[in-house]
């Protein structure tokens, strides 16, 4: 039965997810392996600019996989036709690459996985098997969604979320500073998860979100970045209407160290992905990861907050 009386628990909206449709789990990676298991690929093939996470499914899958790099459109370099059992997975960079996307739909079908986990507001295209990542756009320690037209006939347990949820707290708390380490656990915690269904936690607190404002917030952010770094960045992708970034990525030529100065200033920005800076990747893939700024655009900020960041990298 229902619980009735007791005490008060956290008290959220009920506006409806984004993803109401779509299969709920609890990682974006497990996503993937739920699309390699249901698919039964024998291999795929992967860009060098990605997170090496991506790699988890595919080793548990013994999957065969191979790397292919993309130009400064960040866009496939790959000419290549697909075989009997092979999957390509493009990643929608950033939320800016929807366009691309559309193409590799039609040149592939439905052997296209389009990772969206940068991307949570880009549509799916039908028939094409497309997941995002909730914890990329959202306050929330796990989460994904998944569309997919296979499915795989198991039970899957649901996830738990409370005890990775500290970092959160301590943010509304403390400060972010002061739960990183506890938000660098949940990273760790996550590693090499089994396929889960999305916790109830979580699914609560995306069913509470105003998406409609976190659209319009991160669009005009991104514009207004985009309309006084667009000359001095040397990443070219614009933002159309309908494009809903992540980040508002910024190509400097001294990336590196534009990084430790937003730093300096409490304006924390991530690096995508470090890993590749060790690798024997390709040269623009290194830039990338070296010299790629990536700016926050989301919903808790306004213009006041951008021209923070503006008057930083131009004036120092």
């Amino acid at each position: 039965m229902k619980e009735i009386g007791g005490y008060f628990g956290l008290e959220l909206n009920e506006t409806g997810e984004f993803h109401h449709d779509a299969l709920k789990l609890n990682t974006a990676r497990n996503c993937l392996e739920y699309v390699l298991r249901a698919r039964t690929y024998r291999k795929i093939y992967i860009p060098y600019y990605s997170c090496p996470v991506l790699l988890e499914p595919i080793e548990k899958c013994q999957i065969a996989y191979e790397y292919y790099s993309i130009n400064e459109e960040l866009d496939p370099i790959f000419d290549k036709s697909l075989l009997k059992g092979e999957g390509f997975l493009y990643i929608n960079y950033f939320g800016l690459k929807q366009n691309t996307v559309e193409l590799l739909a039609r040149r592939f079908g439905e052997r296209l996985i389009v990772d969206n986990s940068q991307a949570f507001f880009s549509n799916r295209i039908d028939n094409i098997d497309t997941f995002y990542s909730a914890r990329k756009f959202f306050g929330v320690a796990d989460g994904s969604y998944l569309y997919t037209d296979q499915r795989i006939n198991e039970d899957f347990e649901q996830d738990v979320s409370y005890p990775r949820m500290l970092f959160l707290l301590k943010r509304l708390d403390l400060s972010a500073q002061e739960g990183y380490s506890e938000f660098k656990d949940n990273e760790r915690r996550l590693n090499n998860s089994s396929i889960k269904k999305m916790s109830s936690i979580t699914e609560r607190i995306l069913g509470s979100i105003d998406y409609n404002k976190v659209k319009v917030t991160r669009f005009e952010n991104s514009c207004y970045l985009n309309s006084e770094l667009k000359s001095t960045n040397m990443l070219h992708l614009p933002i159309m209407e309908g494009s809903i970034p992540m980040i508002y990525p910024y190509l400097a030529r001294n990336g590196q160290e534009l990084k430790l100065k937003l730093i300096g200033k409490r304006i924390y920005v991530a690096t995508y992905w470090p890993e590749i800076m060790r690798t024997e990747s390709h040269l623009y893939e290194r830039d990338l990861a070296n010299n790629l700024v990536a700016l926050p655009v989301d919903q808790r900020y306004s213009k006041s907050e951008m021209t923070q960041i503006l008057e930083t990298i131009l004036n120092g």
